[in-house]
């Protein structure tokens, strides 16, 4: 029987043609709007790793385009992996889309990772989106082979618990140093997402603990308007800098752990999840909508003014606010400007978050998203 994808859906299957480029079977790094007259960027390492999470998105849709061949650009993708500068997480990206899509993994890929994994230097070098990639990359994989990953997996929650996890409830960015305190929304959110998976595959409820109370913990510092907190004070459990306030974390990366943190007996994920949407609609401090429906894209993020390039200023607020045990408010919305770009991998988290959803028509059908 043929489904029929949702409006939100296909916006955002619309705007993924735009970013396509061609020439080399990817998507690119970054759509520019701002209209200069070449658009489409292409950086490499960026384009393939965005183009593992738009098909990450693409296995959760019900009519994918006919002219997208999701084996193919995978194949001709994750091969790059070992060539290019790429993250760790890149690696464990092309992990949970063969898992979830039951591609075959390129063998280098995995001797690479084992390697890597065996290698106690290494482990400790790995940020929080990277070992969270990694684990639920491997959770994925444990339901193809569970002789092989079960161990890995197990090997990656432990570390995750004992060396990421603080008793506030949120994530530290690595095992020690200045950012094992210190982490970004991005940091919470693939760990909490790796801890969810690995707790399904390995029937593990300290894992489900672990992952709910980082949900409860980032729905309560949840800003007024809906926004999603960038930087946050792990130990002390508070937000250091609201900004920038990103479009993806609001439509796309919380609406994703929020639907494991529902499953899982979270009761208010539900309504944080609708609220933080509803402020890419044009319930924000601008209150514009954080969309450019021309071009079916989203605008990338709110930033405060004079920083959209220089995170100067926000890693002295976020110290200050530290260690002055002072949580981050809301700037003036005099104060902020759009960064206007959209990245490709945004709208695969559209694709994933919401390309199964048929119970939130409030948001998958909204008007904004109808030619």
């Amino acid at each position: 029987m043929l489904h029929s994808n949702s409006p939100l859906v296909d916006y955002a299957l619309k705007g993924l043609a735009r970013c396509w480029l061609p020439e080399f079977g990817r998507w690119s790094h970054v759509y520019h709007l701002d209209g200069r007259p070449q658009a489409n960027q292409s950086l490499p390492r960026s384009d393939v790793f965005y183009t593992l999470n738009v098909l990450l998105g693409l296995s959760r849709v019900s009519a994918v385009p006919a002219n997208i061949d999701t084996a193919q650009i995978f194949q001709s993708n994750a091969r790059q992996l070992i060539e290019l500068p790429v993250r760790e997480y890149a690696h464990g990206m092309a992990l949970w889309v063969a898992g979830e899509c039951q591609f075959d993994v390129p063998e280098p890929l995995i001797v690479h990772l084992r390697a890597m994994l065996s290698d106690s230097k290494k482990r400790q070098s790995l940020r929080a989106q990277d070992i969270g990639m990694i684990l639920t990359g491997a959770a994925t994989q444990v339901r193809r082979d569970p002789s092989i990953w079960s161990p890995i997996a197990d090997d990656l929650f432990s570390q995750i618990e004992v060396e990421y996890a603080w008793a506030s409830g949120l994530f530290g960015d690595t095992p020690s140093g200045p950012r094992h305190r210190f982490a970004s929304f991005a940091s919470q959110v693939y760990l909490t997402l790796a801890c969810y998976y690995y707790g399904e595959v390995r029937n593990s409820a300290r894992a489900i603990d672990i992952a709910n109370r980082c949900s409860r913990k980032l729905i309560s510092l949840q800003g007024p308007n809906g926004e999603w907190p960038w930087f946050f004070d792990a130990r002390q459990g508070h937000v250091v800098d609201f900004y920038e306030i990103y479009s993806v974390h609001q439509y796309g990366m919380a609406p994703a752990f929020l639907e494991f943190a529902e499953l899982h007996g979270v009761l208010e994920a539900r309504e944080a999840l609708i609220k933080g949407f509803k402020w890419v609609l044009g319930a924000n401090q601008l209150a514009k909508p954080m969309l450019d429906r021309s071009l079916h894209l989203s605008i990338r993020s709110q930033v405060r003014k004079g920083e959209l390039r220089t995170d100067k200023w926000r890693a002295i607020r976020a110290i200050s606010n530290s260690v002055m045990r002072r949580p981050s408010g809301l700037a003036d919305p005099s104060q902020l400007e759009l960064r206007l770009e959209c990245r490709s991998y945004e709208l695969g988290w559209i694709l994933w978050s919401f390309g199964r959803r048929s119970d939130l028509s409030e948001l998958t059908h909204q008007e904004s998203f109808l030619d």
